[in-house]
């Protein structure tokens, strides 16, 4: 079924990591935010200039998105032109790889403060599914993903996981692309008419559309749930405030 709630549970599922399974969304926000801002005032030169903002700017531009593909498209927005830059760009802004490379070294120093864990109903919504032989493979366009989800555990419930090493090796674009959530339905057996997407992230949601999966399930954890119309407007047929809520309506069964 596209465009409305299925008319049966689905049979596989496939889950963003950074914000549905993995409490890392903010860290991220947080990383580009200091690159962003550095780079920012470099250019400003003394003038007057807008942060990065780690909530709208955030879920706007970069949320679900490769590193390059999220600093491309902020700059973008603010107007800035930059070259593409090498591959292997030390962190910088100079060019668009500079900033991403920026980004990923802020990441780095603030897991290695603070490591990433996984939001409580995580755990128990996968075991729920797995006792259901609802097979689950998780997505991620961060190349940390599979790290992340063995410290977390979580990997122990997944059927799969493909994440932006994943991406880099197949050549699959990222979201809104529903490349890597196709390629995550293919290795769990589910066609995407038969299963569900679950996302946080508005490129993640839009890319489940376009995928053409049964359900798809956008998740607002937010307090004020202000995130629910705009996960509507990108294509959300459901939007729930966490993992154990979906799996109670959409497969009745209890984490």
């Amino acid at each position: 079924m596209s465009g409305g709630r299925a008319r049966r549970p689905p049979r596989g599922v496939v889950l963003d990591t950074d914000g549905v399974l993995l409490a890392t969304a903010g860290i991220h926000a947080a990383a580009w935010k200091t690159a962003f801002d550095a780079c920012l005032a470099q250019w400003a030169r003394g003038r007057a200039w807008r942060p990065f903002d780690a909530d709208a700017d955030y879920h706007r531009f970069v949320d679900g998105k490769s590193r390059y593909d999220g600093a491309a498209a902020f700059l973008d927005a603010r107007g800035v032109s930059l070259p593409p830059g090498r591959e292997d760009a030390r962190p910088g802004c100079d060019t668009v790889r500079a900033v991403a490379a920026r980004k990923e070294q802020e990441f780095q120093h603030a897991l290695r403060a603070k490591p990433a864990i996984a939001f409580g109903d995580a755990g128990r919504a996968l075991a729920a599914l797995n006792s259901r032989d609802v097979p689950r493979a998780a997505v991620s366009a961060s190349r940390h993903a599979r790290t992340l989800l063995r410290a977390s555990g979580l990997d122990q419930l997944l059927t799969a996981v493909v994440d932006g090493t994943d991406a880099a090796r197949l050549g699959l674009p990222g979201k809104p692309d529903p490349a890597l959530f196709l390629r995550a339905a293919g290795l769990i057996g589910t066609r995407p008419e038969d299963g569900a997407v679950v996302e946080d992230a508005l490129a993640g949601v839009a890319a489940g559309r376009r995928g053409g999966f049964g359900l798809v399930v956008g998740v607002d954890r937010t307090f004020d749930r202000h995130r629910t119309a705009p996960l509507r407007e990108h294509g959300a047929d459901l939007v729930v405030p966490d993992l154990a809520e979906l799996v109670r309506e959409v497969w009745g069964a209890g984490p």
